[in-house]
């Protein structure tokens, strides 16, 4: 893949059309006017200062697991289980949102194609069908299907805008279809929660960090796919958002905005032919679909880098010899989701517009507590183990991406209630937070057991399944038994401990995890071994 193919996979896992459709008439219809748009380009910014500390930590560990590899290098092997965590449940949950969309979106055309009405569980099961099938094939094959949705909604996009730029409300473009009028009387929480509401519509770009290993160059082409991923994001959010307004009117687009997920078809239709409108109905359910396999890819590779690493299942880290493709990894979360939506549909749930929102907000809070650990991380580790990095992308860009995507946390869970449209006192509005906190507790509760009963495979958390574990030679008086020598190979990942020979490290025997270096290799001082094993580096572990 190329940095280009990144690009739009990120941008396909936003859904875009979904935003436009669904979340820019709501704000409009409160009120927000020509902040929509500068929200969108504020919410870019601080993304593109994601996209820097992403890049360096990127270039320095190219890994399928993303997010997963880059934190466990910059808090720690359990911040780094934290972060595979959140990013799962994350992504399963705007996932399982898009799934509740999916039948939303197909209704206007089976009707007027067809004649029918589907209940959502058949186009959902069609839509998992299509994902569970194209999820096994090469990753080229997938990401060109992307890729063109993805093309194709921005070509769509453009051209709908374009219309309602070249024929405004009143014949001409006004500037208060972009100005702020008295930004000294704006209402601070209101906007809190529209920046808030912005920072979540980008939720997904960081799933372009997952195709580094994937890339043409593993060390580059997945940090600049990120990058244009969030401009070309940020132009088709906030241009669009404005030609809305110059579309509607400023004075008027208030009301429109009320008609809601129609207001995008009802502009269109007043200026282009009857097919331009089916097209874009069409490629808001080409949209969703998109979406959902470009998180479903995502989410196959945190599986399959976990798995690779013993943290889960070994079977997972299984690659399909012909395709080079996570296929086990792919089937397993098919099977997942499958799983939901046929749990879903024997319980009688009936998912609509509401329950889509409160999924994919769920999901987006996660996706944005994860983007606060990238950037902690890549602070910390970028400064502790000073590279080839400028102080732009070492420093000053993983401090600014913290303080603001810190602020956005805040502004989002303190306005959690009107992001979620409940009261206050609603228990979903205490069980997203729960369930955020849960899996911070999982993340963490997983590697401590695995560092107290697994130490080798708690090792190589963040190695790409390649630790080296060595113990130094402990000082003894006795000499050493005959039969001493190098330990032996343990099951799971290699290790080695050269030297060892004292009761605490008998031979064969996988060093306890109080041994010195039995978990944190990086520490051992080369000039304690002797030895300088294969892949030892410096600090660095292969």
């Amino acid at each position: 893949m190329g940095a280009a193919s990144i690009a739009f996979v990120g941008v396909a896992a936003t859904a875009p059309i979904v935003t436009l459709a669904t979340v820019v008439p709501a704000a409009l219809a409160a009120g927000a006017g020509p902040l929509v748009p500068w929200s969108f380009a504020v919410a870019g910014l601080v993304l593109l200062l994601v996209c820097a500390g992403q890049a360096a930590m990127i270039r320095r560990f190219p890994s399928a697991g993303a997010a997963y590899t880059q934190v466990a290098h910059g808090l720690g092997r359990p911040g780094g289980v934290v972060a595979a965590w959140l990013a799962i449940a994350g992504y399963q949950a705007i996932q399982f949102g898009l799934y509740a969309l999916a039948g939303l979106a197909a209704a206007p055309l089976l009707s007027g194609f067809l004649g029918l009405t589907a209940p959502w569980w058949a186009v959902a099961a069609a839509c998992w069908v299509i994902v569970a099938l194209c999820g096994t094939m090469r990753i080229e094959v997938t990401a060109a299907l992307i890729g063109f949705v993805a093309v194709a909604q921005a070509a769509v996009l453009a051209g709908v805008g374009a219309a309602g730029v070249l024929q405004p409300a009143g014949g001409r473009v006004t500037a208060d279809t972009i100005r702020v009028a008295g930004p000294a009387l704006l209402d601070r929480p209101a906007l809190g929660l529209l920046l808030a509401v912005a920072a979540l519509a980008f939720a997904g770009l960081e799933s372009s960090a997952g195709y580094a290993e994937e890339g043409f160059q593993p060390r580059r082409s997945a940090g600049f796919g990120g990058y244009w991923a969030v401009l070309l994001l940020t132009l088709l959010l906030g241009g669009f958002a404005w030609s809305m307004i110059v579309a509607a009117g400023p004075d008027r687009v208030a009301t429109a905005a009320a008609r809601g997920p129609e207001l995008l078809f009802d502009l269109a239709a007043e200026r282009l032919s009857p097919w331009a409108v089916t097209l874009s109905r069409v490629m808001l359910l080409a949209g969703v679909l998109a979406a959902i396999l470009a998180l479903h890819t995502a989410i196959a590779r945190y599986l399959y880098a976990l798995g690779r690493e013993r943290v889960l299942p070994g079977v997972l880290g299984r690659t399909r010899r012909r395709t080079a493709a996570p296929r086990a990894a792919s089937v397993t979360q098919s099977l997942i989701a499958g799983a939901a939506l046929a749990g879903a549909h024997a319980a009688g749930a009936g998912p609509g517009p509401r329950t889509a929102r409160w999924l994919i907000t769920g999901g987006s809070l996660g996706i944005l507590a994860l983007l606060l650990l990238v950037s902690v991380a890549a602070l910390l580790r970028l400064n502790r183990v000073p590279g080839p990095e400028g102080s732009w992308s070492r420093f000053l860009a993983p401090v600014l991406s913290t303080v603001s995507l810190g602020a956005l946390a805040v502004l989002a869970f303190r306005d959690l209630p009107a992001l979620l449209a409940l009261p206050p006192g609603y228990p979903l509005v205490k069980v997203i937070p729960a369930a955020l906190g849960a899996g911070v507790l999982l993340g963490v509760g997983h590697a401590l057991l695995l560092r107290r009963f697994r130490p080798v495979i708690y090792a190589g958390i963040g190695l790409a399944g390649t630790p080296v574990v060595i113990t130094p030679p402990l000082l003894h008086t006795e000499p050493a038994p005959p039969a001493a020598g190098p330990a032996s190979a343990a099951a799971g990942p290699a290790s080695a401990t050269p030297g060892s020979t004292s009761a605490a490290a008998e031979p064969g025997k996988i060093p306890r995890q109080r041994d010195p270096g039995a978990h944190r290799p990086e520490r051992v001082d080369r000039n304690q071994t002797g030895i300088a094993p294969a892949g030892v580096e410096g600090s660095e572990v292969g």
